[in-house]
């Protein structure tokens, strides 16, 4: 399906219907706000916009605990467009099924409060993490340090009945589980973590500067995590340029993210459809949009055709050089070591 002329124009911090500016925490509050107030007419919104208020203090450097978001790609716009996508799953999905079925508003609450910290893993505490250079060295680990996080942060906003199982539920947003073997004993909480986890995806793989974000962002974030290039004495060298990681980024939706939306979160991205009232989603169009002209462009060869400019949403002006600049240190100081080594008869 072709993108409709209207979407063409999309800004770089904005959603995918142009509307809502995924950069400013203000506006999406509102946004979710009025989906939320249209759902569930009867309840208090008090909770999630106690969530907004901690999450926008906590990634801005506002908390005297810790550091202001450090990691590029994972920045304050991926979670604020991500937590939109969400309230639009969750609106189609209460829209789509039996009343006995729905979510209610406090699954709601959980769910959108859970995608507002669910990256919260790559923010450095400033006395436990003393000695780390930037939050993407926790990209491994970075769900599970959320979870902790989201464990603690519950109960203070009234939500502490969530407490035993949101540490799961946040888990759908990641790979340091397998999808399949988180157990959780109410299927509406499933539910959460798959609509939780198919916002994550859809949000990211839809965002109009989704492919250089990954060359000049996430390929940083990978390389200081050891996910490009693993360190250990077994490790590998999974990307060996950004380049490379945009070349296997098709496979990798055909092998992963797309095995996760069909399968493992049971194709809930199709509520999208079920909340854009022309029956289709913008997201799923931008998607396929993103993913064609990045097959171009690796047949032709033809990086350069990459060449927006996307907003980068944390407080450090100089956080995306910074990060590059840690980055190619690592890489250099790996080189260096690979070659003090002798080769193995």
């Amino acid at each position: 399906m072709p993108i409709d002329e209207d979407l063409q124009e999309r800004r770089n911090d904005y959603d995918v219907t142009n509307t809502v500016q995924v950069s400013s925490p203000p506006k999406v509050r509102a946004a979710v706000k009025d989906l939320f107030a249209a759902l569930y007419p009867q309840s208090s919104f008090d909770s999630v916009w106690l969530a907004f208020h901690d999450f926008e203090r906590l990634f801005s450097g506002h908390d005297p605990r810790y550091h202001a978001v450090d990691t590029t790609y994972h920045d304050i716009q991926h979670t604020l467009d991500m937590t939109l996508a969400l309230s639009r799953l969750i609106a189609g999905h209460e829209m789509s099924v039996e009343p006995a079925d729905r979510l209610g508003s406090e699954r709601a609450e959980l769910a959108l409060v859970s995608a507002l910290f669910h990256d919260s893993g790559y923010i450095r505490h400033k006395e436990l993490d003393a000695g780390i250079v930037n939050g993407a060295v926790f990209t491994r680990v970075h769900v599970t340090r959320s979870g902790r996080f989201l464990e603690s942060y519950l109960p203070k906003i009234g939500l502490e009945r969530f407490t035993p199982v949101v540490s799961r539920i946040v888990h759908f947003t990641g790979y340091e589980l397998n999808i399949d073997q988180i157990e959780l004993e109410d299927p509406k909480d499933s539910v959460v973590g798959h609509l939780l986890g198919t916002a994550d995806l859809v949000a990211q793989i839809a965002d109009r500067c989704y492919l250089e974000k990954c060359r000049d962002r996430l390929y940083p974030e990978f390389v200081l995590g050891g996910v490009a290039i693993d360190e250990r004495p077994a490790g590998a060298v999974t990307y060996r340029s950004a380049h490379d990681l945009l070349s296997k980024t098709l496979g990798f939706y055909q092998s992963s993210a797309r095995h996760r939306l069909e399968h493992n979160f049971n194709r809930v991205y199709r509520y999208m459809e079920a909340f854009f009232e022309r029956g289709h989603s913008p997201y799923v169009q931008f998607i396929r949009k993103n993913l064609l002209f990045l097959s171009d462009v690796i047949k032709a060869g033809d990086w350069d055709r990459l060449r927006r400019h996307p907003p980068c949403v944390m407080p450090d002006p100089t956080g995306e050089a910074h990060l590059l600049e840690l980055a190619l240190d690592r890489v250099r100081s790996w080189s260096d070591a690979r070659r003090r080594t002798p080769a193995t008869p």
